[in-house]
């Protein structure tokens, strides 16, 4: 008798978790967004993306594709929401990595330029801003919808209701100061009292979109790298000439604030500025980073204190020299920053000391009407001219000092202009590295290499001299 097979026996489940694979473990990198520096990518790795989505959801991320997603914000917060993101998403033990590019603008330190609250701390500007941000989301989500926009002669409000029975909404302003202005038991009233109080300038609908939510409606619509962009002109050789001639100035500020440790950077709401500002915060430097060759692409400011007025300020054109815009910001952390920014009263004898390197290099000197011009020797097309009208005027906008080259006094392809009251040693800086540029042949070897190295020559005709530092 053949005996019966033995029952196969199923082994007992056990008790355990199991772990994902460490090839398909998620991993999620946050960096900036290649055309906007405050937006920010996620770049999801492994699996589930589609759960890793849901989690940035929460947080502000919106998907472009199965791997990327995108926060693009209009209040310009989008690396301090991040940082925020990255820390619960750890808690909830995923990797999340964020690349240096994006770790430097999380640390740096921004402000709005000329916020109409000033006396709000930093957290409650991102407080305010943050509501601008929702209501905007529920605009462009439907949540809540505008019957009508106007403008008030200042900025642009609206009146709207929630969905879902939430009250109707007056709102005021634009972007990042948009909030809520009035709340109403139902839409009749809101809209009767918006047209009582706008009048004729109300207009049905939501406003146009500003250009801030245009950008932030194109990034979350496009991978890095695949926005569309104004096709640039064609270049000739003399252009490219003319540009390597004048130098970087993009390089040239980031060389400045890299080596010189009391000045940091400070980012503003747009991306088109940086501001580099003197840890004393009585001198800031404003730079631009698209500027058109005649507009002006560093603009300098001295004020009296942290708080207090303005002094005097300089602007240069974007084609100016790098070689003496370093001199200018390396003048401007020479010594004592409110020595600086305090610049000098107008005097016949701080004009000479200023423009003594001038005069030591040969550059000639005339008077006409108002102007005092002094003119690059040789074939040279430079030249510094003194408003004598101007200096008179300590509020006017017109400029005191004027160094230019390339072109014309009246037509120069470049041009630094300072105000009244600017600094007699920073402008003696700049004076020795146009003299220098613009050497008589024979001058060239006396080309001073360190600002006022040389002893100065007495004149017997000079007035008494100016301080000196």
């Amino acid at each position: 008798m053949t005996p019966a097979p033995a029952e196969s026996r199923r082994p007992e489940p056990r008790n355990e978790t199991r772990l994902p694979h460490p090839e398909t473990a998620p991993h999620i990198r946050l960096g900036v967004y290649q055309e906007r520096s405050s937006a920010v990518t996620a770049t999801i790795t492994g699996t589930p993306t589609r759960t890793i989505q849901a989690l940035l959801t929460i947080h502000g991320f919106e998907p472009l594709d199965e791997q990327t997603m995108v926060m693009a914000r209009i209040d310009r917060e989008e690396p301090h929401h991040a940082e925020q993101a990255a820390r619960a998403l750890r808690a909830e033990n995923l990797t999340v990595d964020i690349t240096p590019e994006l770790r430097e603008e999380i640390d740096t330190e921004w402000t709005w330029a000329n916020y109409p609250m000033p006396w709000c701390s930093r957290e409650e500007i991102r407080e305010v801003s943050n509501g601008a941000q929702k209501i905007y989301d529920d605009i462009r989500h439907g949540r809540l919808i505008i019957h009508a926009h106007a403008h008030d002669g200042l900025t642009t409000v609206a009146v709207g209701t929630y969905r879902e029975g939430r009250p109707s909404i007056h709102l005021h302003g634009e972007n990042h100061l948009r909030t809520e202005s009035m709340r109403y038991g139902n839409p009749v009233e809101a809209i009767t009292e918006f047209d009582r109080l706008y009048g004729d300038a109300v207009r049905p609908g939501p406003a146009p979109a500003t250009s801030t939510e245009h950008e932030a409606a194109r990034i979350r619509t496009s991978l890095p790298g695949t926005a569309d962009a104004p096709s640039a002109p064609a270049t000739t050789g003399l252009v490219d000439a003319h540009a390597a001639a004048v130098g970087n100035h993009e390089a040239l500020l980031n060389d400045f604030l890299a080596s010189h440790g009391k000045w940091e950077k400070w980012r503003t709401w747009s991306d088109e500025t940086t501001h580099a500002v003197h840890e004393s915060l009585v001198m800031r430097a404003e730079f631009v980073h698209e500027a058109d060759p005649d507009d002006a692409q560093w603009k300098i400011a001295a004020y009296e204190s942290p708080v207090g007025e303005r002094l005097w300020h300089a602007t240069l054109t974007a084609t100016v020299p790098v070689d003496i815009v370093r001199a200018l910001l390396e003048s401007l952390d020479s010594a004592d920053a409110v020595e600086i920014a305090a610049g000098n009263v107008v005097s016949e004898a701080n004009v000479w000391e200023a423009t003594r390197p001038l005069f030591e290099a040969d550059w000639d000197h005339s008077v006409d009407g108002r102007f005092i011009r002094w003119q690059a020797p040789g074939d040279h097309s430079a030249g510094v001219q003194f408003d004598a009208f101007a200096a008179n005027f300590r509020q006017s906008d017109l400029p005191m000092w004027t160094f230019w080259g390339e072109g014309t006094a009246d037509a120069p392809e470049w041009a630094l202009t300072f105000s009244t009251q600017a600094a007699g040693s920073v402008l003696q800086d700049v004076a020795v590295e146009a003299a220098g540029r613009y050497a008589a042949p024979l001058a060239s070897a006396r080309r001073q290499n360190s600002l006022r190295t040389a002893s100065p020559v007495p004149d017997p005709h000079a007035g008494p001299p100016a301080r000196t530092r």
